[in-house]
């Protein structure tokens, strides 16, 4: 007991009942960061949380998939949408499937900028992977998707995207026997409707997980998992960084919508973001808060695609992220004037502690899916 409160002591920090309450701002040292996160979560050092942040969650296991009771998880109803996420007939070319902007071996994203959809047409926004996709309450940067099988009609029927009417679409798919044996199968009936469609392909999407990471491990015991470099990333994560304030709970999102400075007000790139779904004067620029879980593979970062790495995205959260303020009688008689988000400010990281912090973040990212294109029914 003696030597637990001496150590307690020289990490400046003691209990009250089970949450650590900081007594010096001394940093630690990296043995002491390694005695502290070794223990249960509830006893980690408090993070440095804003106030008027929504539904915090500490960091934790990555948790398994869930499944709507309107929809319940099947072995051939995923494997079905299996098919019908490769399949490029549900494009009006019958060349696009799902899989095209969504990569399982590149973070389930395509790496590119923007995707390029029918006839080599570039979209407006960054393909955001689909890995843990189940936990997102609204979907697509903007939110305008309140569930996936309300999602998934999106692509398909966008100009630039696979442009297919949808009725057009389920009549094609039902002229494919091979299709109208496995609805049969999963559904009871060979005839099926853009309905169906969508809870096999959702049902298969929902499957799309992070592996477990070192950082999963780490919190399971096997405390040797995580380097003192990263050791230092997660505690910096949680505190000087910033990041946990949107970036919280097991899958590391808060699923919220945050401006961070990035709307290109009047400009080039310009993107008002949940605004065009709201309409709201609030919501101009604000984006939905991605995963971090995989992210060193989930490249290029942000809804534009417009930086490349991690160290880029780093020193942009480093520098407080892009702030204008509005200086001329126009723009202060604006209301759609941007407002980048209160939770973003200059950090006064160190060239090592952004390190400390990148490396943290390859302890949350798994090794890389392979999945191999499945035949397509015929």
């Amino acid at each position: 007991m003696r030597t637990k409160l001496y150590l307690l002591a020289l990490s400046g920090v003691f209990f009250l009942g089970s949450a650590f309450v900081t007594l010096t701002d001394q940093p630690f040292t990296l043995e002491q960061l390694r005695q502290l996160y070794s223990q249960p979560t509830s006893q980690w050092p408090k993070p440095d949380v804003d106030p008027d942040i929504k539904n915090f969650q500490e960091l934790g296991v990555r948790p398994d998939p869930k499944f709507p009771k309107d929809n319940p998880y099947s072995e051939k109803k995923a494997e079905l949408g299996k098919f019908l996420f490769f399949d490029p007939r549900l494009s009006v070319s019958g060349q696009i499937a799902c899989a095209s902007c969504h990569e399982p071996q590149l973070g389930w994203g395509d790496g590119k900028q923007v995707s390029l959809g029918h006839d080599r047409q570039p979209g407006k926004r960054n393909a955001m992977t689909l890995l843990n996709v189940w936990n997102n309450e609204h979907l697509f940067w903007d939110g305008r998707a309140n569930s996936l099988e309300h999602q998934m009609r999106f692509p398909v029927q966008d100009r630039v995207e696979m442009n297919h009417e949808l009725t057009q679409m389920e009549k094609n798919l039902n002229k494919i026997k091979g299709y109208q044996v496995l609805f049969k199968e999963v559904f009871g009936k060979e005839r099926f409707t853009i309905q169906e469609i969508a809870q096999a392909l959702t049902t298969f999407e929902r499957t799309i997980v992070s592996r477990k990471s070192r950082f999963d491990r780490f919190l399971e015991g096997k405390k040797n998992e995580l380097t003192d470099l990263e050791i230092k990333g997660l505690h910096l994560f949680r505190t000087k960084a910033r990041c946990i304030n949107c970036h919280n709970g097991p899958l590391f999102t808060d699923n919220q919508f945050h401006n961070v400075g990035l709307t290109y007000y009047g400009r080039k790139y310009e993107d008002l973001g949940r605004y065009h779904v709201t309409k709201r004067a609030e919501d101009v620029g604000k984006f939905r808060t991605p995963s971090l879980r995989d992210v060193v593979y989930t490249a290029p970062y942000f809804h534009n695609g417009l930086f490349p790495t991690l160290d880029g995205t780093l020193n942009m959260y480093n520098m407080g992220m892009p702030n204008l303020q509005p200086t001329t009688a126009a723009q202060k008689a604006d209301t759609l004037f941007p407002k980048t988000s209160s939770h973003l400010k200059p950090l006064g990281l160190s060239e090592d502690e952004k390190q400390a912090v990148i490396a943290f973040l390859g302890a949350i990212s798994s090794v890389q899916q392979r999945i191999n294109q499945p035949e397509l029914p015929q």
